[in-house]
């Protein structure tokens, strides 16, 4: 008599059952959600499904994409069996249990980015601008991607339009006050 083998139960299917319920909810298909956080469907129907954990790359941008507030996005981000940034790995809870207010302080990083190549995406709700680089690369390298509102597109135009005028007719003038001579 052969002995059946247990059912190999998706250490991350938790997360994925909650991603796919959060996407049904909001009546995106499969491939507009891949589509929109550029990845492959099958990729995300595996993540759907618990059989593979997003990096931590992708899981943030579905958070941004499906605009999943701060608790759930902390309960998802642990559910893929990452520690909130900051925090001791042993760590179970963000905060404490009196009711008190919790600070959090995020590292901003501060290097730039360089790019030299730039496509954009865009839906009903605004554009993505997908920076990268290509130098000596065969396929362009990802540097940073941006989202907005097609307002705040608007308002960023506007900004680099005065700063290339800016840097060109007026090279020589400062864009910073004066700090303090010495």
């Amino acid at each position: 008599m052969y002995m059946q083998e247990p059912k190999h139960q998706s250490p991350f299917k938790v997360l994925g059952r909650r991603l796919k319920l959060i996407r049904e909810n909001r009546r995106e298909s499969l491939a507009e959600v891949s589509g929109a956080v550029e990845i492959d469907t099958n990729e995300l129907e595996r993540i759907e499904q618990g059989e593979e954990r997003p990096s931590e790359d992708i899981l943030m941008l579905l958070i941004n994409h499906f605009g999943i507030q701060e608790a759930e996005a902390i309960q998802l981000w642990e559910s893929a069996g990452y520690a909130p940034s900051g925090h001791d790995d042993r760590q179970t809870h963000f905060g404490d249990q009196t009711g008190k207010p919790t600070v959090v302080l995020l590292a901003i990083d501060a290097r730039v980015l360089y790019t030299d190549g730039m496509t954009i995406s865009g839906n009903q709700h605004g554009l993505v601008m997908h920076f990268s680089q290509q130098a000596g690369q065969e396929r362009p390298l990802p540097v940073a991607r941006v989202g907005m509102s097609f307002e705040q597109a608007e308002a960023v135009l506007g900004t680099l339009q005065q700063a290339l005028l800016r840097h060109k007719y007026l090279p020589n003038q400062r864009l910073l006050p004066p700090g303090d001579a010495q």
